[in-house]
């Protein structure tokens, strides 16, 4: 299925799981490198690897990531070529689930990574940035739903986690085992995979690195939302605090929306309802996501005040607030991250427990907007909600696809428990105590279940804070790696 290149180094390496049967082999199909400003080295490199490990003879798909080391022209060039051991690997694990890595030269990880002495590989994962990206379309030529469905089962963490250890191998093929381990890093959905890589595949990793991703081990996709919602009411008082004109802006735009039969065309295709008005405080977990919030509230009522319509200007920010079109894995797959194993179903968990607990008055139908009420509309958090398959442009056509995954219930498990409790790998987490998209208290029973893990928690950082606090955060868990914190 994925689109060959021509092979410039190739070596297919044996996996294996942990009960020692052979799953599938990683070829390396293109390696390139080219210098960056920095000066930097990046390779980009294409892996070949099994779609189903259970499979392992069968389709395959490739896997995309970019190592960065430091470059430097030597002084004096040798004249002899001399063979060294390369610089351990810290893999990079992006949040999401559903996205790509940004270009290594612009990642904060980077240049800190670089000073303590590894290489970074940037990983995208599988359906995700250049690994065989899931698409609409490509979707569709798979077949009928329940063919999309199958691919789509194999797009979660611990399928991840399999494609990691057959890249680890193919890379490492001649190094001793202790050599050819590598570390990981984690950022939010990325501590999620780090967790199943410990459980699945410890043998692969030397340390492991988690920033707000203390994934809620052995909780259920319902619990998940039971948990955020009142840190999304939270956030709520303190947005209508700190804006309070909004809660008469928010109602106008509502109204207005309603007005027009309850949609508004956005430029691109898809509609703006007043539910997917009220998503915009996925926002509110990040630096800065207030003030988003506000700047996009502002200048549609703007609009509607100047010419009693939203203009396009007023309305191109509704369609990238949420990239679900551009990655649907994050609206399609998200509650799936949750589900653990047989029995574990998520059914549309979010939308069931706003509903149980009559949180917004948007979702109901049968609801409209009182121009004149004084009560604030709330905003929804990380939340994926049916009717984004009625107005995101990408996602209507898999409608049928989404109600069937929200239905499975023969999940395969994602982390193992004893493992875990077992652990031996060193693993340093920093653990954000406001954090808005993994639940805090989730995050310390997990760290209570690990084994050999050091923490550093604050409350004074979002969860953005990897990108938005870059030296505070690194600065602390390298900290806690070189056993320097007081």
């Amino acid at each position: 299925m994925p689109l060959r290149i021509s092979a410039l180094l190739s070596i297919v390496v044996t996996v294996a799981t942990a009960a020692n049967q052979t799953i599938g082999a990683a070829e390396i199909v293109s390696r390139k490198s080219h210098i960056v400003p920095g000066p930097l080295r990046v390779t980009e490199l294409i892996f070949s690897v099994p779609l189903d490990y259970n499979n392992p003879g069968g389709e395959t798909i490739n896997i995309f990531g970019r190592s960065v080391s430091n470059y430097a022209v030597p002084i004096v060039p040798s004249d002899e070529e001399e063979e060294e051991d390369p610089l351990p690997y810290l893999v990079f694990l992006a949040g999401g689930p559903g996205f790509g890595n940004p270009e290594p030269q612009n990642a904060p990880l980077t240049s800190t990574a670089l000073e303590e002495g590894y290489q970074v590989l940037y990983l995208d994962h599988r359906g995700t940035g250049l690994s065989t990206p899931v698409s609409t379309n490509m979707l569709q030529q798979l077949g009928d739903e329940d063919a999309q469905v199958d691919y789509l089962r194999l797009m979660r963490q611990d399928n991840t986690v399999r494609d990691c250890e057959a890249v680890r191998k193919a890379l490492n093929a001649g190094l001793s085992d202790n050599k050819a381990k590598w570390s990981i890093f984690g950022q939010s959905y990325g501590g999620f995979v780090a967790l199943s890589y410990l459980s699945f595949h410890p043998e692969g990793l030397r340390e492991v690195f988690l920033t707000g991703g203390l994934a809620p081990v052995g909780k259920t996709a319902e619990q998940v939302y039971q948990s955020l919602y009142p840190r999304v009411m939270k956030r709520n008082k303190a947005y209508y605090k700190k804006y309070p004109e909004d809660v008469a802006n928010v109602r106008q735009i509502a109204n207005y929306i309603e007005s027009q039969g309850g949609s508004v065309d956005l430029p691109a295709g898809g509609s703006l309802t007043v539910p997917r008005l009220m998503t915009m405080g996925i926002d509110f977990g990040g630096a800065g996501g207030f003030t988003s919030v506000h700047a996009t509230i502002k200048k549609m009522k703007t609009a509607l005040d100047q010419f009693g319509f939203l203009t396009r200007a007023s309305l191109t920010p509704m369609e990238t607030f949420t990239t679900y079109d551009d990655n649907i894995i994050y609206a399609i797959l998200h509650e799936a991250i949750y589900t653990d194993g047989p029995g574990d179903v998520s059914n549309w968990a979010s939308d069931r427990v706003a509903r149980q607990q009559n949180l917004f008055s948007w979702l109901s139908s049968n609801t409209s907007i009182s121009a004149n009420s004084s009560e604030p509309l709330l905003f929804a958090g990380e939340n994926i909600f049916p009717f984004f398959f009625d107005t995101y442009p990408e996602l209507i056509p898999l409608k049928g696809v989404a109600n069937k995954l929200a239905a499975i219930d023969d999940w395969t498990p994602i982390y193992d428990q004893k493992q875990l409790a077992k652990n031996e790998v060193p693993v340093y987490a920093v653990s954000y105590v406001d954090d808005l998209y993994v639940d805090y208290e989730y995050a310390k029973d997990t760290a209570e279940l690990l084994g050999n893990v050091k923490k550093w928690e604050t409350n004074g950082i979002p969860h953005s804070g990897l990108r938005t606090n870059t030296e505070e955060v690194l600065t602390k868990i390298w900290g806690l790696r070189n056993d320097v914190m007081d």
